[in-house]
């Protein structure tokens, strides 16, 4: 199972909200290139970047960053946050991104990322499945759908998606655990999807209950930078 920490970008520093409340921010590094470095030296070979002010203004605003760690580190990055135009994506490939995570333009704008799969390839799109109480939230976690999980995981499915990252939004950033049974859940109905866990992972034994289950990777945030798990402990999984 890979290890992905996960860079919040806000204003060019590196980031955490809680429960994606923007009012709820805490800032852990002016220099997310620092981070970066720090997580590589580690042994960590991936790296979740997200773009909040991207999220909130609704097109691609932290390139500078992407780029930045992309030109002086090898991590493999996924970008997301405010991707919503074919110029966006181009951007962020452009600046280094390897793959990128499409969530809200997946619920607002269906056949705009379906046109990304069939052009850019499933191995480069990743369909971000933000989740709260059984619906798919959207624009940075400011707006709940009426789409069911489970339904819009299978409509994509469908439609050629192979990677996802799934979070619980009631998870992320408590530091109170993840949800363990939803990621068992989805594995077992779609037992070829490969499965990111995001949102709450706070222990080694969760993480390595999620690489029981089967996912393909873990997203891990918030319990890095309060020091719950080291980046000594993780090296058992590189």
């Amino acid at each position: 199972m890979e290890i992905i920490p996960a860079i919040d970008i806000i204003e060019g520093k590196c980031v955490r909200l809680t429960q994606g409340d923007y009012q709820q921010k805490k800032i852990y590094n002016e220099d997310p290139l620092e981070v970066a470095k720090a997580f590589e030296g580690a042994g960590i070979r991936r790296l979740h970047l997200v773009d909040l002010d991207g999220a909130k203004a609704k097109r691609i605003i932290n390139y500078r960053v992407l780029e930045k760690i992309a030109t002086h580190t090898n991590l493999w990055i996924d970008f997301g946050g405010g991707l919503k135009s074919d110029e966006d994506l181009h951007i962020a490939f452009e600046s280094g991104a390897q793959q990128v995570t499409g969530g809200t333009v997946a619920v607002k704008n269906p056949s705009l990322f379906q046109s990304w799969l069939q052009i850019y390839g499933a191995k480069k799109i990743i369909l971000g499945a933000d989740v709260k109480e059984g619906k798919i939230a959207v624009s940075g976690w400011q707006e709940q759908s009426e789409l069911e999980l489970f339904d819009f995981l299978e409509d994509y499915i469908s439609k050629g998606v192979s990677y996802v990252i799934c979070t619980d939004i009631s998870k992320d950033g408590l530091l109170q655990g993840t949800a363990l049974s939803l990621y068992q859940e989805i594995k077992e109905r779609f037992s070829d999807l490969k499965l990111i866990a995001s949102g709450g992972v706070t222990t080694i034994t969760e993480l390595e209950k999620l690489q029981e289950i089967g996912c393909f990777g873990a997203i891990i945030g918030k319990a890095i930078y309060e020091g719950k798990i080291s980046l000594k402990e993780l090296m058992v999984f590189s």
